[in-house]
């Protein structure tokens, strides 16, 4: 049986064309690719590749300023934030939450839209397996070839499972019988009415996004269209602690707002989802609210004005 793609490239002694992260006395990291007879060089020293060629991950190099590294291959979380980028990354938190609660599964058919540099098709892609699909949509072709080079950087050749089109995902979408749909652009409302009809039932929509007023629309409109159950909108933030002897403090930086991420869950065809039982706070729907179903709730505010 073969080794699912990549696998190879993540255990066993170090290899000519293998990634390695270096982290120097002061945590700081550095990542390059091994190279026979090539050398690397820091502000510290430099070292040869052929020292780290065969050693076992985890060694340590000395460099002619006799400054030890730590050597490992970079996890995926490590990649991603150093991969070249055409568009921003999604970060290594949010990643991890939508494989998690888009509940992304091995063999999984998922269609993404909004690639970026890569970083969560490359999450995507090692979660679903080459059993699975993923079809990622990209409207720019310079990011697509970007991501497409982060992805088989990351992998070492072509991921079997992976079928990148450039152009938009409303105008393009083909795919039926989907089990997820991961949308990472401006406005995903706009491919709202084209993943319902793509997703089966049960599948789920994940919709990342950056600011409160894509938030507020996107969940909106995913109430609006009808077809999918209460959307669950959140955040999340990761805080390091110090830990050193009797001084256990939580670190002065963190991993703040990076991006707002909300799912749901498709409907069977011809269920209307149960009401609410929440109501909303006196005002949500105000005068000068103009989102998407403000027609009915009384029209916008220039009509009532």
């Amino acid at each position: 049986m073969s080794e699912p793609t990549g696998a190879a490239r993540r255990r066993g002694p170090f290899k000519v064309g293998d990634q390695v992260q270096l982290t120097d006395p002061k945590g700081r990291h550095y990542t390059f690719t091994l190279e026979a007879g090539k050398n690397f060089h820091t502000h510290k020293g430099s070292f040869q590749h052929d020292e780290l060629i065969g050693a076992p991950e985890g060694s340590v190099v000395r460099t002619t300023g006799n400054v030890a590294y730590l050597a490992l291959r970079p996890l995926l979380p490590d990649y991603v934030l150093s991969m070249p980028r055409g568009a921003a990354v999604v970060y290594p938190k949010d990643a991890g939450q939508i494989l998690a609660f888009a509940d992304i599964f091995p063999g999984a058919r998922v269609v993404e839209a909004g690639v970026g540099s890569g970083s969560l098709s490359t999450f995507l892609l090692r979660a679903i397996g080459e059993q699975g699909m993923l079809h990622s949509y990209e409207r720019r072709e310079d990011f697509a070839e970007i991501a497409q080079q982060n992805v088989e950087r990351y992998f070492g050749s072509p991921h079997p499972a992976w079928q990148l089109t450039v152009g938009d995902l409303q105008d393009n979408l083909s795919d039926t019988d989907v089990d997820r749909v991961v949308l990472d652009m401006l406005a995903p409302w706009e491919c709202l009415d084209a993943v319902s009809k793509a997703l089966v039932p049960g599948g789920i929509l994940c919709a990342y996004v950056a600011t409160t007023t894509q938030l507020s629309r996107t969940v909106e409109s995913i109430r609006e269209i009808g077809c999918f159950a209460e959307p669950q909108p959140w955040e999340s933030m990761i805080r390091n602690w110090h830990v050193e002897g009797l001084a256990v403090r939580p670190d002065h930086r963190m991993i703040g707002h990076t991006g707002f991420l909300v799912t749901a869950r498709r409907l069977a065809d011809g269920v209307e989802p149960p009401l609410r039982r929440r109501r909303p706070s006196k005002g949500a729907y105000g005068e000068d609210y103009e989102g998407p179903g403000s027609q009915s709730r009384g029209g916008s505010a220039a009509d009532r004005g």
